[in-house]
């Protein structure tokens, strides 16, 4: 686990922490704006789940290749060449009329993003000492909920007074954050640097595979199961919210707004926290109770008769999402050597928008047959016995990373020549045995 061995880099990640807010921002903004567009067009559920897959699918398929190019490529590279990329791929998006063009262009747009993250993901552990990683995370997450928050808010603005084009033409502009914080930090990795600490050796190539850590699969597991049961809200809300509790585009924005202002106090709030959980395995509970308290959130929020009383329940809900976050991350970064943690990142984030996309597409469906109201709170039933469905593996992988974890490492040869060589820890033997079993014990979806 290679974090940077003196002081953390705080310029860098402040640098990186802008790029991600600003970026981030951009890509709610597009979002929003063409989601809303759509909406006020006429069109149905289906068309706004199309729209969402377009922009998830290249997250998924392409993260065994964005992956290893995070990690082999230099990331300043990486940064600048896909920034200018995005830049142009979302000018053109500005002034595409036709449905299909949209829909290609927003794809292209997702590819982009999907090498973007894992690279800025796997920087910051380098930036940082371990003990500052919490913290460093959490200002990275925040400015990204914070670029999420503002966004929607700003799309509902822009839309009402503006159209579609003009947002789309700010995040255009948004893209070039990516490329000045490729350009100024000076922490890069791939390539044939790793870091800060890398000196004239070479770096090996990463061994890591998320299947022989049985911890991290069911962390993984666990968040997508979770997801793909209640991501069908992102593609209901904009119909509960404007038609069923008949608010305006504003309204609209300001109300799923609330939600990633929960995930900013809940960073903070659980970053603190997560400095002193040192037991992997208490991360990983605290991560599925608090997914399980999102779960309830948007339970409650089919009860209500007004648009405004959302937004105190979807507050306590990304309260408790950015807990989870703060969690995951923290436990990706502990346990993924730096050499392969693009890798990781990358397979986690394909993990979770694919969950994403079973929600979209059946959130498409279901609104040809159903009211919003009761599919929002189909929702959160669902959710809720997931929740309780996984809690069984992930308590089964806690007992077993507890119990190898007081295995003792077994001492190489000594005398005879070639000196001591490398031994498997009873911890990873035990972890390499258990990891598929655990793996099969998690619901599909």
């Amino acid at each position: 686990m290679s974090f940077t061995p003196g002081t953390s880099r705080w310029s860098d990640v402040w640098l990186a922490t802008a790029a991600r807010g600003v970026s981030s921002c951009g890509d709610f903004l597009a979002a929003s704006a063409l989601t809303l567009a759509l909406q006020s067009a006429g069109a149905g559920g289906l068309a706004v789940s199309g729209l969402l897959l377009a922009a998830t699918l290249p997250l998924v398929v392409l993260a065994p290749l964005t992956g290893r190019l995070a990690d082999r490529v230099d990331s300043r590279l990486l940064l600048v060449v896909a920034g200018f990329a995005q830049a142009g791929i979302c000018l053109a998006l500005a002034y595409a009329g036709h449905p299909a063009l949209v829909i290609a262009l927003v794809a292209l747009l997702a590819a982009g993003l999907a090498l973007t993250q894992p690279v800025l993901s796997a920087l910051v552990p380098v930036m940082v000492r371990a003990e500052d990683l919490p913290r460093a995370g959490a200002l990275v997450q925040t400015a990204g909920t914070l670029g999420a928050l503002a966004g929607p808010a700003l799309a509902g603005l822009l839309v009402g007074g503006f159209g579609a084009r003009v947002p789309l033409l700010v995040d255009a502009a948004s893209y070039l954050a990516l490329v000045a914080a490729g350009l100024l930090i000076r922490t890069r990795r791939g390539g044939r640097r790793s870091g800060p600490a890398a000196g004239g050796a070479a770096t090996p190539p990463p061994t890591w595979r998320l299947r022989r850590d049985p911890l991290l699969v069911v962390m993984v597991g666990s968040l997508a199961a979770v997801i793909a049961a209640v991501g069908a809200i992102n593609v209901i809300e904009v119909f509960f919210i404007r038609e069923t509790l008949g608010s305006s585009t504003t309204v609209y924005g300001l109300v799923t707004g609330s939600w990633t202002l929960g995930i900013v106090i809940g960073g903070w709030i659980f970053a603190r926290m997560a400095r002193r959980l040192a037991d992997d395995g208490a991360l990983l509970g605290a991560g599925l109770a608090l997914l399980g308290g999102c779960c309830l959130a948007v339970l409650a929020s089919a009860a209500v008769p007004a648009a405004w009383l959302l937004v105190p329940i979807w507050l306590a809900g990304g309260v408790g999402n950015g807990g989870d976050n703060v969690f995951n991350n923290l436990l990706l970064a502990r346990r993924v050597p730096d050499a392969a943690r693009g890798r990781a990142f990358a397979v986690f984030g394909a993990a979770v928008q694919g969950a994403g996309m079973a929600g979209y597409l059946a959130g498409g469906l279901l609104l040809e047959v159903a009211a919003p109201r009761p599919l929002v709170a189909g929702c959160g039933v669902v959710g809720v016995l997931v929740v309780i469905a996984v809690a069984l593996p992930v308590r089964r992988a806690v007992r077993a990373e507890r119990a190898t974890a007081a295995l003792p490492v077994p001492a190489g040869p000594v005398g005879g020549g070639g000196g001591p060589e490398p031994a498997t820890s009873g911890r990873d033997r035990v972890a390499a045995e258990r990891g598929a079993e655990l793996a099969t014990q998690l619901p599909t979806r």
